[in-house]
């Protein structure tokens, strides 16, 4: 694998650790030139999406030793973007992630396999 790809498995398996749902990965390298993963996932309520995103960037930082470039949703708990440059991830309350289907956005996109 390479490094994004690493960071990318990371997210994802941290935020199955704290109960994440629906957890996916893009491969948004060809479609976007600003990243090139993208990591998606969804909590059942407010609190528990600001404890997934603070358990990945815990997770990220422990075992991969980076920080995330910016970090912008906290306050609001409603979709929370942790830019890591090369990896985004976007922790989604459920309604929020269904109001927006990200997913639809990039169906083009190669789903890259996270579980072991």
């Amino acid at each position: 694998m390479n490094e994004s790809l690493d960071l990318a498995v990371c997210s994802a398996r941290a935020a199955d650790d704290k109960q994440g749902s629906d957890t996916i990965i893009f491969d948004v390298g060809d479609l976007l030139s600003i990243t090139g993963y993208f990591v998606i996932t969804s909590a059942s309520n407010k609190r528990l999406v600001r404890a997934i995103a603070d358990h990945i960037e815990e997770r990220i930082k422990e075992d991969l030793d980076r920080a995330p470039l910016r970090v912008e949703g906290h306050r609001e708990q409603q979709w929370v973007l942790i830019d890591y440059g090369d990896v985004i991830v976007h922790v989604f309350a459920q309604e929020t992630r269904d109001f927006y289907e990200i997913e639809r956005l990039y169906k083009d996109a190669a789903r890259m396999e996270w579980r072991n």
